[in-house]
């Protein structure tokens, strides 16, 4: 248990940006590290449940398969923690600390929002969830609104107004259409003149029937020269009368020809009017329709924001829980670094010291073995610059030995009287070797400086077991 713990600890020192090697020669730092990565590892769990959460909102996913993906996602966030952590070396100037925390803790402040948001979400999803009702309640009506001063359906309340006009002119049996109004006025003003004649005759006769009672008038019984006037006007009054029904006739008459010309009209127009307000308010239903689906449907992260907004807004508890709770989050996110930070303000520890010098000395042998290939390199070139020097020289020797030779047989033939062969470039390349190639001293010289340069290799890390 004990080997697995430290094992753990072990772990944790490295996924700090802690050294092992120095860390065995500083036992002492072995705790701050080991706490700076489990801070990392608790920032890495929350950015596995913050992305967890956020593909369940965002896509409605299983379950495992979001939690596949929140793994991933914290190991990406704990990987740039830990190169936050690992890049802030520590300095003794403040205003290089200053510096180079500023961007570190901006990026770790922006890796904390992302973080927090879909937590709180989580957290408040009851009364986001009451709240997106509403929200959609509102979207639902400002796109109806929206369709209503849409210009595909503009003319529907006139096109309404007109199919109720037409149902009623028809219901009416044509007598309520607007363009019968005038005739309807000629009837009523015929209608008065006729019920206006037919009284003044009644009064014509009733006088005249009078004056011959005796009973008004001149008072004298009789057909005398008074009840003679009398009826003669309630005659003429009758005349009058009979032109008055007959306008009133003629009137009524253009009223109802005009009534069943309208019915007929309003009949033919109601039955188109009736086709396109149907089409119109079908093409409006299927778009609010399939516009309230997507509503229902508006369940991701952006309403979710949006109904935490307006619950922070309406509710000044729910303001504050929610900011707290966001800070919270982003104040652990923002923990490894300033950490980092403030041990970077500090006095340079021991372990910070002895990580200088082995870095120090790491640079001193890497120079030295640098200097070292260099040495060797420029030998290796000598040496094949004296091999190359001494083959060139060789064969000039070789080459005026053969003139010496062929002129010493020419002149010995001469003597003798015999004809010397030559001997040709191809009688020599038969032989295997051209008349320039002195032998392998180009390949021995090679050998020869391999064997330099891996005995020259080897002396700085004798040289390094020595100084360790």
């Amino acid at each position: 248990m004990a080997r697995r713990r430290a094992r753990l600890g072990d772990g944790l020192a490295v996924l700090s940006g802690a050294r092992p090697d120095v860390l065995e020669a500083v036992p002492g730092a072995r705790a701050k590290f080991v706490a700076l990565g489990g801070v990392l590892l608790s920032t890495g769990g929350l950015a596995v449940l913050s992305a967890a959460f956020a593909v369940h909102m965002a896509l409605g996913v299983w379950w495992p398969f979001a939690l596949l993906v929140g793994v991933g996602w914290g190991f990406v966030i704990v990987n740039l923690d830990r190169m936050l952590l690992v890049g802030m070396a520590h300095d003794s100037s403040l205003k290089r600390n200053l510096l180079m925390a500023v961007p570190r803790v901006g990026l770790a402040l922006v890796l904390g929002i992302v973080i927090s948001t879909p937590l709180t979400l989580q957290i408040f999803h009851k009364e986001i969830d009451t709240q997106i009702v509403a929200l959609q309640a509102e979207a639902s009506d400002e796109f109806r609104s929206s369709l209503d001063s849409d210009a595909r359906f503009a003319g529907l309340p006139e096109l309404r107004e007109k199919v109720a006009t037409g149902q009623a002119v028809v219901a009416s049996g044509g007598s309520s259409a607007a363009d019968l109004a005038p005739l309807q006025g000629e009837v009523a003003t015929a209608q008065a003149a006729y019920d206006a004649a037919l009284t003044t005759q009644r009064e014509l006769s009733t006088r005249a029937q009078c004056e011959l009672d005796g009973t008004c008038g001149t008072g004298d019984a009789g057909t005398g020269e008074a009840y003679a006037q009398a009826r003669a006007a309630a005659d003429a009054q009758r005349d009058v009368v009979d032109a008055a029904k007959a306008d009133l006739d003629a009137a009524t008459a253009a009223v109802s020809a005009g009534a069943a010309r309208s019915m007929g009209q309003a009949s033919a127009d109601l039955e188109t009017d009736q086709a396109e307000l149907a089409r119109l308010t079908e093409q409006q239903t299927a778009l609010q329709v399939a516009f309230d689906e997507t509503n229902a449907d508006n369940t991701g992260i952006l309403i979710r924001l949006q109904a935490l907004s307006a619950l922070s807004d309406s509710n000044a508890t729910m303001a504050v829980a929610h900011y707290m709770l966001a800070l919270l989050f982003i104040c652990v996110e923002l923990l490894p670094v300033l950490m980092k930070m403030l041990l970077n303000f500090g006095p340079r520890s021991t372990y910070d010291r002895l990580s200088d010098l082995r870095d120090d000395g790491d640079l001193e042998v890497e120079q030295l073995q640098q200097s070292a290939r260099v040495e060797v390199e420029q030998a290796v070139q000598d040496l094949l610059v004296l091999a190359e020097k001494e083959r060139v020289d060789r064969q000039k020797e070789q080459v005026l030995a053969r003139r010496r030779a062929r002129l010493a047989a020419a002149v010995a033939a001469r003597e003798t009287g015999e004809i010397p062969t030559p001997r040709t470039e191809s009688s020599m390349e038969e032989s295997g070797r051209r008349m320039w190639d002195t032998g392998p001293i180009i390949g021995l010289a090679r050998e020869a400086a391999s064997r330099t340069v891996r005995t020259m290799r080897r002396r700085p890390d004798v040289r390094e077991v020595e100084t360790v």
